[in-house]
This record gives C-alpha cells, sequence and structure tokens, in this order.
C-alpha cells in the first residue's frame, strides 16, 4: 500500500511539476512577448490593413509616447479591450450603422484561445479600433465636413491625439467609455433604441385613407380607424389593440398623446396630415434620430452648464431662453425661407436696439425696392423710409420691419433676433418667411426677460424704451450666448420624440454620409 501511495505522490509531484513549468513557461511567453513594440513594423500594418491609414499617424503617436504594448497584461487582454469590444459591436445604437472594418480579424482576437496571446497585429487593429470608434462616436465628422451641411456653430476642433494621453493613463483600471455628450444625445439614443426594437419587429403598415373622407371622428366607423389604432399601439401610444373599427375614446387619447409628442394640435381627428406623419416608415425616423444624434456630437458639451443662453431651432420655429440649465420662455419664430436660408452658427448678444431704423441691405434694396421705387416714385414715402448715406433705411415705428426691439448679436452673416408686425405669421404651421433673420413671436416678453435681469428694468421703462420714436440701444454688461442649430428631431427624455420637417433638405445628405461610412 505505501509504494501505491509513493507512486501517487510521485505522480501528482511530476504533474505539479509540470504545471509549474508550463505557468513559467506563460510568463515567460508573455514577457518576451510584451516587450516594447518594434515601431519599424507598424508601416508594414497599415499596407496589411489600409481600411485603418486615416489613423496611421495617431498610432505612431501612442507608440513612441507609451512603447509597450497597451492592450495586454501578463493575463492577456486587458479589460478596457473587452469593453470596446462590446462598444464597438453597439455602434447602432449610437446611431451609426457603419460598417466594422476588417470585422472577422477583430472578432478572432476575442475569441477564447486567442484573447490570452499577444501579438503585435492584434495590438495594433485594436489601437486602430479603439481611434475609429472614437472618431465615429465621440467627434462625428471633421469640422468640414459639417460645415458642408451648412453647421457653422463653432465646434471644438477634437483630435484623437487628445485621447491618447487618456488611453495610456491607468488603462488596466478602466472598464468602460465614459464621453460627454450635449445632454440631447441621451434621449435621442433612449428614443433610438425605442424604434430599432420596433423594427427588429417588423416595423408598421401603411394605414389607408379613403380620398373622398376628409377626416374621422369619435363615433365614426372604419377600417382606417383600425389600422391607425394598430399604427399608435405599435409605437406606444395606444396601451391595447383590440382591433376596433370604432373611433372610441381610446383613439381619442392616443392621437392627444401622438400630437403632444409632435407637438401639433390634431384637434382629435384623424385627417389626412395625421396618416402623412403615421406612415412615414419606421427607418426613415431611425435615420432622422440618426444624424440628430451626430449633430449633438458637433456641440460643445459645456453648453450642459451653461449659466443662460438663447437657443433658436431651425425646423421647429422655436427659441428658448435657457436659465440655470432650463427654459424660462418658448417662443415661436420665423426663419428664412429657402433662398434665404437662417445660418446655423453661433453669437452673443451684445445690446439691444429699441425703436430701431431698418437697415435695407443691398440684396433687397437691388431686387425689390428699387424696382418698386420705379413703378412708384412715392413708394419709400408710402413703406416710412428714407434714403440716408446712399442706402434707404425704414424709419422707427409700428409699420418698421424690425418691429420695436431687435437683439443684436454682431456677425458676418448680418442676421439677428427681432421683432415683427406681422403678427399673422406666427399662427402658420410653417413659419419660412423671412430673409435669414429671425423673428421672434413676443419679442416684448424677452426684452422685458432679459433688461429686469441685466439693469432691473420695469416693464413701463421697457415700453417707454421700445415706442420712443428714435432708435435707442441697450449694452448688456452680461452677453448672452445665441445658438441657431438644425435639428430635426428632438427628444424630451420622458419617452416622447418630436419629428419636424427638414426645412432645408439637409437629412438627406447627410445620413448618405452617416450610413456609408
Amino acid at each position: 500500500m505505501k509504494y501505491k501511495y509513493a507512486l501517487i505522490f510521485l505522480i501528482c509531484g511530476t504533474w505539479l511539476m509540470s504545471r509549474a513549468d508550463s505557468v513559467n513557461h506563460i510568463q515567460k511567453h508573455f514577457q518576451e512577448n510584451l516587450s516594447q513594440i518594434d515601431t519599424t513594423k507598424i508601416a508594414a500594418f497599415f499596407d496589411s490593413y489600409p481600411k485603418f491609414s486615416p489613423y496611421q499617424a495617431q498610432v505612431h503617436l501612442l507608440y513612441k509616447k507609451h512603447g509597450d504594448y497597451i492592450w495586454y497584461n501578463n493575463k492577456g487582454l486587458v479589460e478596457f479591450a473587452y469593453a470596446l469590444h462590446k462598444q464597438v459591436g453597439q455602434m447602432r445604437q449610437e446611431g451609426l450603422p457603419v460598417e466594422i472594418p476588417y470585422e472577422t480579424q477583430w472578432e478572432k482576437i476575442f475569441e477564447q484561445n486567442a484573447s490570452t496571446i499577444p501579438n503585435l497585429e492584434s495590438e495594433l487593429l485594436i489601437s486602430c479600433m479603439y481611434f475609429f470608434y472614437t472618431t465615429k462616436v465621440f467627434s462625428g465628422f471633421t469640422i468640414g465636413k459639417s460645415e458642408e451641411t451648412g453647421w457653422y456653430l463653432p465646434r471644438e476642433n477634437a483630435s484623437n491625439v487628445a485621447y491618447i494621453d487618456t488611453l495610456v493613463q491607468g488603462i488596466e483600471s478602466k472598464k468602460e467609455f465614459k464621453h460627454d455628450y450635449f445632454n440631447q444625445y441621451y434621449p435621442l439614443k433612449e428614443a433610438l433604441k425605442k424604434y430599432l426594437e420596433i423594427e427588429k419587429n417588423g416595423g408598421w403598415k401603411i394605414v389607408k385613407f379613403e380620398k373622398e373622407i376628409k377626416s374621422f371622428h369619435q363615433g365614426d366607423s372604419s377600417t382606417t380607424i383600425k389600422e391607425v389604432r394598430n399604427r399608435l399601439f405599435l409605437e406606444g401610444f395606444v396601451k391595447e389593440d383590440n382591433a376596433s373599427l370604432v373611433f372610441d375614446q381610446t383613439i381619442t387619447d392616443g392621437i392627444l398623446a401622438y400630437g403632444t409628442s409632435q407637438n401639433h394640435d390634431f384637434e382629435n381627428k384623424i385627417t389626412p396630415k395625421l396618416i402623412e406623419m403615421l406612415n412615414v416608415p419606421v427607418e426613415s425616423r431611425i435615420k432622422t434620430i440618426s444624424v440628430n444624434m451626430e449633430r449633438c456630437r458637433w456641440i460643445s458639451p459645456k453648453i450642459n452648464t451653461a449659466q443662460e443662453y438663447i437657443a433658436v431651432n431651425i425646423p421647429s420655429y422655436k427659441l428658448l431662453y435657457y436659465r440655470d440649465g432650463k427654459p424660462i420662455l418658448v417662443y415661436k419664430v420665423v426663419v428664412g425661407k429657402e433662398f434665404h436660408k437662417t445660418i446655423v452658427f453661433s453669437g452673443n448678444i451684445s445690446y439691444l436696439a429699441f425703436s430701431p431704423y431698418w437697415n435695407v441691405p443691398t440684396s433687397i434694396l437691388k431686387k425689390e425696392i428699387l424696382p418698386k421705387i420705379k413703378k412708384n416714385p412715392n413708394y419709400l414715402e408710402n413703406q416710412n423710409m428714407e434714403w440716408h448715406d446712399g442706402q434707404v433705411r425704414q424709419k422707427p415705428g409700428g409699420s418698421n420691419a424690425l418691429g420695436y426691439v431687435k437683439f443684436m448679436f454682431p456677425n458676418s452673416h448680418n442676421i439677428y433676433l427681432h421683432d415683427s408686425p406681422s403678427k399673422s405669421f406666427f399662427n402658420k404651421d410653417k413659419r419660412a418667411f423671412s430673409h435669414g433673420c429671425v423673428r421672434v413671436e413676443k419679442a416684448r416678453d424677452l426684452a422685458i426677460a432679459i433688461m429686469e435681469k441685466e439693469a432691473n428694468w420695469s416693464i413701463k421703462k421697457v415700453d417707454e424704451a421700445m415706442h420712443l420714436g428714435k432708435e435707442n440701444t441697450y449694452v448688456l454688461q452680461d452677453k448672452i450666448p445665441v445658438y441657431i442649430a438644425y435639428f430635426t428631431a428632438w427628444a424630451d427624455g420622458s419617452g416622447n420624440i418630436a419629428f419636424y420637417d427638414d426645412l432645408y433638405n439637409r437629412d438627406n445628405a447627410l445620413a448618405k454620409v452617416l450610413f456609408e461610412n
């Protein structure tokens, strides 16, 4: 018996020694393979992986700063590599349905048997994928690309070099990606998740509407009503679909909820306009959300902590005055028509001009005013206009095109916010009528809010300045940032998302580049 135990101990001892030798061999293997990166071989890698060539300079800089392997330690891949692998696989949830370059090679790195074996090719491929991901998801298109879409809001010139220092500092302790975005990004991402799920389940069918019917009301019966019920159910505005043909209270409540989400009043009726909006395919809604998430990447997250600013969203025809992160005023606006597009840019309101002159721009003078003067020599007098220093200007007063106050943020585009005597335009759903400037529905109230905070002016004092009959200005001590932006989708954080008409036809061009890259 003692010989038997001796044999067992001998076998176990031999196995343990063999196991120890194996562990030592693996550790030695790692030590040998985790030596400094041979940077002379980086160029050859990009010959084999040309789709990653845009990141070649960053990769060289990365390993110049940190010469060792960064994605491996003596146990194999670091946890942050697995986090990157997960995030790359979820890029569609970030509004980026892009093709993953070298996806087969990428997936092989994370196979169970391969994940513990470090090699230069895998190391460089992971680094390139990191730069691919951060470029697409964190930064978005280059500044030049965004300006091609008419976006001139200032952008931080984000470079992947900025991510390198973060990458090489304590990478083994990192477990997830953290990046700050403009606040609107997050509710849009939640909305995208909802619509991707609807798409996965087959989307929704087209609702048919009888041509001879103008509208359906509560109590009516029709297959159209049944289809509307199902459509509202799929998007979550009706809790249950009982397939009834009758326009009941459930349909009324669903239309009200849908209208509220879209900032549109359907007056508790099924109308052609409602059907038109319901029939937009879910794939189109996904594209719209995606391009607006891309636009969010172009806005500095610093705006999230701004104490005060004014934002104008062109497609929604809305102005919002923010203080301490919350909109205290929301007004309708009129923006530029197709041939006089309002520019997407930012500035700072530096002064208010009360009872202003309107200095007619040269383009309007040549194209519109001079032909009218030629036809009617009394045109200027009839319009309360006059010649001044070789230009035409309109005198202050109730008929002045700028109304009683303008909010000036000097810029090369000659665009500003102002009052308007043409109040009827604010009652229209589509409000693109101006020559580029932004007309504010309740400019007086906006002026009161600004001047009360700025100089403790009373309402009476603001009204006196507005009706003085001659231009008078007030220079602000605290300039107010103004952002004129272009968002065709806006989510409120409560699960609701409004879609707006693509007024200047910018979404499709952006989607084409976004979805093909």
